[in-house]
Formats: structure tokens, C-alpha cells, sequence
């Protein structure tokens, strides 16, 4: 029986680089409350949203993609030609196939890097980290390149109440890459199905399609439930990522949680413990909702303001549609 030779990749992974892409376009409550009956107040009260960006129609997906990505290829001091993969967390891409990964992979300049892009929400960040960490551990590729990227503006209903003032757009994107020590913990992820309907899509796209229903379909949550959940079960997650990681609290420099609700941020800082030591994200402020690019996003606020510094130990969590979610530890670039 013949024998198959080993996979030969680094010892360990970690974040090289990062970097994000915010829209031109900053909409501030104002624009919102044009088509809601509500008030600036209640908006920042209930979410801590001050601000948010939307892209206009030369800011597709990939191009938000290519900016961020650009800019941490250049901060993690590689070239595009030694990216061996691209892995892209998106829910706003449209067309079916091709993968918006290959197109991305193509305008960097990658020497046919593979290319594929994920489905898992707000999540989506954490669960192509785990799928780049296994890569260059196990040596399918040396470098991966990780993009969260949404236009959640073309899923947004700005006469829901309840949802028209969350989301925004944004790309974030890093390099993982070889380490010799530990510098990407282990991940706890998971999914709770049952509670698929909490958010949603509207309806699909068929319906649309076929005339069944006459407005397009968008992004839809039910807010108590969502926010329930996110404190408390999440809570649980997070913990349970420091203890994977063998890390206290107490030791930890940075949370940076999915920015969904600065409600949710501020209760699970609470839930947890963190000391006042503990920088916390809070990106949501001037960013909103970007899913699947926030966690990105925010990072690279952090180390640009200085707020954060390379070398940080930072909690990175994710959490969102279908209910997903991922967590784990991490040395910041």
C-alpha cells in the first residue's frame, strides 16, 4: 500500500497584515429618518449608530475587496504573487457564480490564487480566519488573503423600523500567514438552526423573481430575540474561546466583537468581566452593521488610531444569520 506523503506547512499561523475600505458616502441618522418614524435619539439609544457608510455603484463588492486587500498585502510586506488563496465572506455578492473571490483574486494580480467565497454571515469573518489558519498550517497555501465585504445597503428596507438604520458597507480584509509561535488561537464556532427565522431574508429571490412579491427582497431580524441570544449565549462562546486559548481575561488587551449593537458590545463587556483595561471596539458608532467586514473593520480602526498596538492580544468574535457564530484568539499584526 502505497504511502502519502506528508502536507509540509508552518508550525503555526497568524495575522500579517490588515486593511479596510469604508464607502465615500457617510449617511448620518438624518438620511434614515427620512423614511421611518423615529429620531435620532432613539437610534443612538438602541444601537449607538451615529453613522454609517453606503457605496455607490463604482464601490461593488469586488472593488471594496481589491482596496482592503491591497492595503493589507502592503502591511503584511508580501506581494500579490505569493497570495495562495483568497477566501471571501460576503452575503451582498449577487451573482450566483462566479465567485467574487475569483475576480478579486485575478485584479491583485495573484499568481491563480484558489478562490471561493463563504456564506456565514456576521460570522463570516471568523470562519474564513479558521479556514486560513488550516491552510497555511497544514501547507496548501503560505499566505491567505481573508475578506469580509458587504454592500448591505442593496438588502436594506428604509421603512422597517426595526432594521433601516443598522446596516452599512465596508470591506476588511488580512494576511495569515506562517508563525512559529501561536498567534491565531483555536476557534469555537457552531450554528443553531432552529433559530434560522430570528434573521432572515425576506423571502428568496424567486418570489422576486417570478412577481410574487413586488418589493425586493432584504435582510429582516427580530431584535429582542437577536439581542437575547447575542448577550447571553455569546457570552458563553467568548468565554469559552479565552479558555481554548489558555488565556485569563485579566490578560487580554483587546475585545473586538462583531459590531452589531453597541447595546449588545456593552453587555457582553459587562457579561464578561473584561477589565477597564480591555480597549473595546467600538467601530459601530461611525461604521453600523457591516456583517461579514466588520470584525476587519474594526481592527484596523484599532491599530490605525493607535488604540490598539501590534502584538496586542486581542478576543475577536462573530455572530449573526442562521444563528452562527465564531470565536478565538489573537495576536494583532
Amino acid at each position: 500500500m502505497a504511502k502519502i506523503k506528508p502536507s509540509k506547512g508552518a508550525p503555526y499561523a497568524r495575522i500579517l497584515g490588515v486593511g479596510g475600505y469604508r464607502p465615500v458616502r457617510v449617511v448620518p441618522n438624518e438620511v434614515i429618518l427620512e423614511t421611518i418614524d423615529s429620531s435620532d435619539e432613539w437610534i443612538r439609544s438602541r444601537s449607538g449608530i451615529e453613522t454609517r457608510h453606503w457605496a455607490n455603484d463604482e464601490e461593488t463588492v469586488a472593488a471594496m475587496s481589491v482596496e482592503a486587500a491591497g492595503k493589507a498585502i502592503a502591511d503584511a510586506g508580501i506581494t500579490a504573487e505569493q497570495v495562495g488563496a483568497v477566501v471571501v465572506s460576503t452575503v451582498s455578492h449577487f451573482k450566483q457564480t462566479p465567485a467574487v473571490a475569483t475576480e478579486i483574486a485575478d485584479k491583485l494580480g495573484t499568481a491563480k490564487a484558489a478562490a471561493f467565497d463563504i456564506s456565514a454571515g456576521c460570522a463570516g469573518f471568523g470562519y474564513g480566519l479558521t479556514l486560513a489558519k488550516g491552510m497555511v498550517v497544514e501547507g496548501s497555501a503560505e499566505y491567505v488573503l481573508v475578506i469580509g465585504v458587504e454592500r448591505l445597503s442593496d438588502l436594506t428596507d428604509l421603512e422597517d423600523r426595526a432594521t433601516a438604520f443598522l446596516f452599512g458597507d465596508g470591506a476588511g480584509a488580512v494576511v495569515v500567514g506562517p508563525s512559529q509561535e501561536p498567534a491565531i488561537g483555536p476557534t469555537v464556532w457552531g450554528s443553531e438552526g432552529d433559530k434560522s427565522e430570528t434573521i432572515k431574508q425576506t423571502v428568496p429571490w424567486t418570489d422576486y423573481r417570478t412577481g410574487e412579491v413586488a418589493k425586493f427582497p432584504a435582510i429582516t431580524q427580530e431584535g429582542q430575540a437577536v439581542f437575547r441570544w447575542a448577550v447571553f449565549e455569546m457570552a458563553k462562546v467568548a468565554q469559552q474561546a479565552l479558555e481554548a486559548a489558555g488565556i485569563g481575561s485579566d490578560e487580554l488587551d483587546v475585545f473586538i466583537p462583531h459590531q452589531a449593537n453597541e447595546r449588545i458590545i456593552d453587555s457582553m463587556v459587562k457579561t464578561l468581566k473584561l477589565p477597564e483595561s480591555v480597549m473595546v471596539a467600538r467601530d459601530v458608532r461611525t461604521t453600523g452593521n457591516t456583517s461579514a467586514a466588520s470584525i476587519p473593520l474594526a481592527m484596523e480602526r484599532l491599530l490605525a488610531t493607535g488604540e490598539a498596538k501590534s502584538g496586542d492580544t486581542a478576543l475577536v468574535i462573530g455572530f449573526g444569520a442562521g444563528l452562527v457564530y465564531a470565536a478565538t484568539v489573537v495576536t494583532l499584526p
